[in-house]
């Protein structure tokens, strides 16, 4: 089952890291209520054969090439198929090496399966396909050097962030555990051996499955993505709706399994504030935060948004579907709400913190056009620069799919960067966005495609 078809079937039961993204310190301020103009961008986008297989997956602007690595069952370095559903991923440099920690949102058609684990050794759960795996690339040639299994066991990893001492939060956007539980069309989905909806940290520098724990006071809910700020702090999306935005007080910095307090964003003097329509560009609200008093629930086994119920008892803001999540250089948190706004086209907002307890939350985008922005997921920053890679996620039964990487330039325009033509899977989602540090080669998923995309050409002309 893929993931739009997941998401969908939730609905039925209940409901280096300063270049980690763009600073857009003055977007906002450039920003105005009325529909965002169009950018040139790079340019008008052509079909582009890949420069390693042949195969048009993909429309870029001229001047910019292609490989494709890491493909679905394809074997990797360590004898094992290359698992599906490729999703968030972040890149990183060990030693000499260049490095990529990549999920896979395997979901299992929400039951356990023997021998579905993809890796040798290491489970969490054995009954679970998703983890993430671990490419080492030639930055020279934009090929893998050396690919494994680098967390085995887990379950729907979506997304997930950087940490600045060199690891991956992967996350489980899921809460199905040893519960069997009935959809609304009489499914039973649900009976793992192991309770799911954590997150989970992976070193870059592990060559072999790591073993697996569950960051238990990071909440157990539907996650998508993590961003690290200013004093360690963790900020966490969850992709449902109504969702919250979370951030995580760890006891320790880098030591999250010590645990720590998981609270969610509250606007001041506007308890259950309902940011999903009706806000205005470049409106800045006062926010604080209320702890969750109990962040890992029982009761998430059959309820999703347990979690969820109980910040929002205590004021916490409402959101749609909090997808991908960032951290400028400035320390302050950007997250998307993929259905978010009058449209429900997508929002992109920020946090800036203020001092320990307190904040201001900012709308800094809100697609006014589905020809614009369409349903925005992960985003990141090409290095050295203000411009915002946004990866859209736009596959939904009975509507046109025409998912793209767009661009979000600092004077809140939105350009056309790349887009899917496979005509395989035409539906696939663009997925995990993230540079390579000297800044020459986005990587990006196609993700029921089930490969990875290293992109390169000349970045220095683009065009607001």
């Amino acid at each position: 089952m893929d993931r739009r078809s997941f998401i969908r079937d939730l609905g039925y039961f209940s409901g280096g890291l300063a270049l980690a993204c763009s600073s857009l310190s003055n977007r906002a301020a450039n920003l105005v209520a009325e529909a965002p103009a169009k950018a040139y961008g790079y340019g008008e986008l052509f079909p582009v054969a890949a420069k390693n297989t042949g195969e048009t997956l993909i429309t870029l602007p001229k001047g910019f090439e292609y490989n494709v690595l890491g493909r679905i069952k394809s074997i990797m370095s360590d004898g094992r198929p290359t698992p599906g559903a490729h999703d968030g991923m972040w890149t990183f440099k060990v030693g000499k090496q260049f490095r990529i920690v990549r999920n896979h949102e395997v979901s299992n058609g929400q039951v356990p399966r023997e021998g579905s684990a993809i890796g040798s050794s290491n489970h969490y759960d054995e009954m679970a396909g998703g983890g993430t795996t671990t490419l080492i690339i030639d930055p020279k040639t934009n090929t893998v050097v050396k690919d494994f299994v680098s967390l085995s066991g887990t379950l729907i990893n979506c997304a997930g962030g950087p940490t600045p001492w060199g690891s991956w939060i992967t996350c489980e956007e899921t809460t199905l555990g040893p519960t069997v539980r009935t959809n609304s069309r009489g499914v039973k989905i649900g009976g793992y051996p192991k309770p799911h909806g954590y997150c989970f940290e992976v070193s870059a520098k592990a060559e072999s499955p790591v073993t697996p724990v569950p960051l238990k006071a990071m909440g157990r809910f539907t996650h998508e993505a993590i961003a690290v700020g200013k004093k360690g702090v963790i900020y966490l999306t969850e992709d449902y709706n109504p969702s919250g935005f979370y951030r995580f007080l760890p006891r320790k910095e880098k030591k999250l399994a010590e645990g720590g307090t998981l609270q969610m964003l509250s606007v001041v003097n506007k308890p259950e504030y309902d940011t999903r329509s009706g806000q205005t560009n470049g409106v800045r609200l006062q926010a604080q935060w209320v702890t969750i008093d109990n962040p890992d629930p029982q009761e998430a086994d059959i309820d999703p948004l347990a979690v969820f119920k109980q910040g929002r008892a205590k004021g916490g803001a409402l959101f749609n579907r909090l997808e991908g999540c960032c951290t400028d250089r400035n320390g302050n948190i950007y997250f998307t709400s993929t259905s978010g706004g009058d449209q429900k086209a997508g929002q992109i907002w920020r946090y800036e913190r203020k001092d320990r307890d307190t904040g201001f939350l900012t709308l800094v985008y809100e697609s006014p056009s589905k020809d614009l922005l369409y349903m925005p997921d992960n985003i990141c920053l090409r290095p050295k620069s203000d411009l915002v890679f946004v990866c859209e996620d736009g596959d939904y039964p009975g509507m046109e799919s025409k998912n793209f990487v767009r661009i979000l330039s600092p004077d809140g325009k939105m350009a056309d960067f790349a887009r899917n033509v496979s005509t395989e899977h035409p539906r696939s989602e663009f997925a995990g966005s993230t540079f390579s540090q000297d800044g020459r080669t986005l990587f990006v998923n196609l993700q029921s495609a089930g490969v990875t995309l290293a992109i390169w050409g000349d970045w220095k002309n683009f065009r607001s």
